[in-house]
């Protein structure tokens, strides 16, 4: 979201939640940071989509609609009323309170100033806690310290604060969510020349709860900002490792193209030899009998003897000709199928329909998106077996695998056979056992871990280590 009347080239955009886990956002932090711009960016993007105007956001970003829309913000002093910086701030809270309901958003900024600090940090808690209970959405900035803590200790609340640079001493205007704001004031006076010792002796008359707060907050940026640059770097990476495996895709359909081509050839060139070879050996035949009209004496069968002896001559080739595919009737492909994946000639078995005529297939370890013309139908999904009511416990002579494969299953009956196999591995005495879910989206290996942990049979589990298939197997020990 970037506010509406900032020049385009200087203003910041920023990602606001809200209404999700939390319903209610303090952002603490100094003055000139950005707090009441983002205020106000938030209130008149919301004013604008419910009057059905363009906001300026990202493709796909999501406008609540409200009933009300409640903002308290800036200096109201007045004069002629005999209103106080604090006393106008309370006439608009008083008006919000007694209109506000779930279908609210509310905007304070510098809840509770104007006032002593102690009373004015109280007075903003209770207001806040007052208005959350509505389940109104709040957005709220402020000063006051104590509401950083304020953040931590109420269900539905968030902090957040804007970035500051202590190299520039200028704001980056970044909303964070999630970490409560730095007043800075030590790191910028002692950048703007104020001496040691009189920074020294303010840091002593600081509480030592006050300091550890202020380390808490500082490791907290460098962790949030160091987790946004490796999460930037590894969608990078993302991006990367799809452009090859699309390359290697076109390489290998290229490859396989080349080849047929290169073999094409290659029968080209020998049937036309083996044509100039029978030419050859049937004109040598109609010499012969040429010489046979001279020559009575030679007899038919010396002839055939003869025609046998050139053709033993000729390179026994026999064209390898590609079969024509064969024209398949239409079929409606369903997940699980066994399919040949005629580009690559490849067997899989076919995930899910991602398009009109496009499916993600699993061949091997590796899950790749064909068109459905370049498939050919194998055969179907195995049947779900019906459960039967056992009466009777297994003899002894009935056998179960140490293993499961689940690969190519559906989630559904994939947790069903789980469940079977277990009971099955208990009967037959097996103190462990493994199941092989593969790597795949990570579904159904979730799936088998959150059953194996509730299973009343499963002492413990664990992933396969690198021999026995990494993540792609969990381990079972049974009780």
């Amino acid at each position: 979201a970037r506010h509406p009347l900032l020049p385009p080239d200087q203003v910041v955009a920023n990602d606001i939640e809200l209404g999700g886990d939390f319903s209610t956002i303090v952002i603490t932090g100094p003055n000139t940071g950005g707090k009441t711009v983002t205020l106000k960016t938030l209130g008149l993007l919301t004013l604008m989509a419910q009057s059905g105007l363009h906001i300026p956001a990202d493709e796909g970003s999501e406008a609540a609609v409200f009933e009300h829309v409640f903002a308290d913000i800036g200096d109201e002093q007045s004069i002629e009323q005999s209103l106080s910086t604090f006393s106008s701030h309370m006439v608009n809270i008083v008006g919000i309170l007694e209109h506000v309901n779930e279908n609210s958003l509310v905007l304070f900024d510098e809840l509770g100033a104007g006032t002593d600090p102690q009373e004015g940090a109280a007075l903003a808690m209770s207001i806040l806690d007052d208005v959350h209970r509505t389940n109104a959405r709040v957005l709220a900035t402020t000063h006051y310290p104590e509401l950083k803590a304020y953040g931590y200790n109420r269900e539905g609340v968030m902090n957040a604060s804007v970035e500051f640079d202590i190299e520039t001493l200028s704001p980056t205007y970044k909303l964070l969510i999630g970490v409560p704001g730095r007043s800075n004031a030590f790191e910028i006076s002692k950048r703007l020349g104020l001496p040691d010792h009189i920074i020294g002796q303010a840091k002593s008359e600081m509480t030592a709860d006050h300091n550890e707060v202020d380390t808490m907050i500082a490791s907290l940026e460098q962790s949030k900002k160091r987790a946004e640059e490796e999460l930037a770097e590894t969608e990078s990476i993302r991006k990367e490792a799809e452009k090859l495996h699309k390359e290697l895709q076109q390489q290998i359909i290229e490859l396989n193209s080349k080849k047929d081509k290169m073999l094409e050839e290659a029968e080209q060139q020998a049937a036309e030899k083996v044509k100039a070879a029978t030419k050859e050996a049937e004109d040598i035949i109609h010499e012969l009998r040429s010489i046979k009209e001279e020559h009575k004496s030679f007899k038919d069968h010396e002839l055939i003897n003869a025609k046998k002896r050139l053709e033993g001559a000729v390179p026994a080739f026999e064209k390898s000709k590609k079969p024509e595919k064969p024209k398949t009737q239409k079929r409606d492909f369903k997940p699980g199928d066994e399919v040949k994946v005629l580009t690559f000639g490849q067997k899989g078995t076919l995930l899910e329909k991602t398009g009109g005529n496009e499916w993600n297939v699993q061949i091997g370890i590796l899950k790749m998106k064909v068109k459905e013309k370049d498939l050919e139908f194998i055969k179907s999904a195995p049947e779900p077996k019906k459960e039967k009511i056992i009466t009777a416990v297994k003899g002894k002579d009935y056998h179960v695998s140490l293993e499961l494969d689940l690969r190519g299953e559906r989630y559904e009956n994939a947790l069903s056979r789980v469940e079977k196999y277990l009971d099955d591995a208990v009967l037959a005495g097996y103190p462990r056992v493994s199941i092989i879910h593969g790597k795949g989206t990570g579904a159904l290996r979730k799936g088998v871990q959150d059953l194996l942990k509730n299973h009343r049979s499963v002492k413990s589990s664990r992933f396969g280590e690198a021999g026995e298939g990494g993540s792609g197997v969990t381990v079972v020990e049974l009780k």
